[in-house]
């Protein structure tokens, strides 16, 4: 079951108030997505715990409703 980029941001937005999220669909598949955000939540956080809070933000849908999202994250400059 395909997920559309608006609810992928939507959920981000979501859990992330002040991110600044770009979603494209890879595969024209409703499955297969790049995801870039951008927040000042991710200041001073590694890279890895920035995923983890994006992921969280999806709550589950990663391997289900979602099949692959390639994410770039990062705090405004």
């Amino acid at each position: 079951m395909a997920m559309p980029a608006s609810e992928i941001e939507a959920l981000i937005r979501a859990a992330i108030p002040d991110a600044q999220v770009t979603i494209e669909d890879l595969a024209g598949d409703g499955d297969h997505y790049a995801a870039k955000v951008v927040s000042a939540t991710f200041r001073g956080i590694p890279r890895v715990r920035q995923h983890q809070i994006v992921y969280a933000a999806l709550q589950g849908r990663m391997g289900g409703a979602l099949h692959a999202l390639a994410l770039q994250t990062s705090a405004p400059d």
